[in-house]
């Protein structure tokens, strides 16, 4: 998913009015109008979303601190959380200075594509990572994402060792992705994570995709059970499976 560029393509498509551009040339949306069709994704040239709205750090814990009785933390998600590094470690930094949010549980949702340096900056302030891990091989990673998953090994590693990686979460796609083909290093390196650490199997769907992932099959039920048998017998017992399954629809 591409990051908006402001061309104002997509604002003749929204068939509710949702879109326009302000007096800066910059998209605006409007969230209460909006009713979640999805087409400005549809029509948009580089596969980014519209849909975003702006924040400052106070405005953000303010909104936290109105929350903060149906809360007892807060997961730093939405995109690639970490791209926009500085205002997260700024967020974190007064949150933790704040008598009253300071003590809230801290997570970061990500694809693990931090360096090690950028890292060292975040970890002192969050209390876990969820990372995405799509596939084994960076062959197979490249294929599916465009990149090499070289960075999200050494995040891996280096959350592992600081005991900070709360989740690891992996996507089978039927023909896609490649755990089983590689699945003595897999569980070799799931069965270093911290005791604490799930690992989140999540089955592909066809709910929100599109170009060539159309053409993908669904993971069905009895394709997870499979692949999660699979891990329990290599000694991974900390899993978590879907709840629900959208099978070839």
């Amino acid at each position: 998913m591409g990051v908006c560029n402001h061309c104002g393509d997509c604002i003749e498509g929204c068939p509710v009015a949702a879109l326009k551009l302000d007096s800066g040339g910059k998209i605006q949306w409007n969230n209460e109008v909006c009713i979640q069709c999805d087409k400005c994704l549809d029509i948009c040239p580089v596969s980014a979303s519209p849909k975003t709205s702006l924040y400052s750090v106070s405005t953000l814990l303010e909104l936290i601190r109105e929350n903060l009785p149906f809360i007892s933390g807060i997961t730093l998600s939405g995109g690639e959380a970490t791209i926009q590094l500085p205002f997260i470690i700024n967020l974190l930094t007064m949150l933790r200075a704040d008598s009253e949010l300071h003590s809230l549980n801290c997570l970061v949702d990500t694809n693990g594509s931090l360096g090690k340096r950028s890292w060292g900056k975040l970890l002192p302030y969050i209390d876990g990572v969820l990372l995405d891990l799509k596939s084994w091989h960076t062959k197979r990673h490249r294929v599916l994402t465009g990149v090499g998953n070289g960075k999200v090994k050494q995040s891996l590693k280096l959350l592992t060792a600081a005991n900070k990686i709360t989740e690891v979460r992996l996507l089978l796609i039927p023909n896609q992705t490649d755990y089983q083909d590689y699945l003595v290093d897999l569980c070799e390196t799931l069965l270093q994570l911290p005791k604490q650490t799930t690992v989140r199997i999540n089955a592909f769907q066809h709910h929100g995709v599109k170009g060539i992932a159309k053409t993908w099959e669904n993971a069905t039920q009895l394709q997870i059970e499979e692949f999660a048998h699979q891990l329990e017998m290599a000694g991974i017992n900390n899993l978590v499976l879907p709840t629900v399954y959208l099978e070839n629809i």
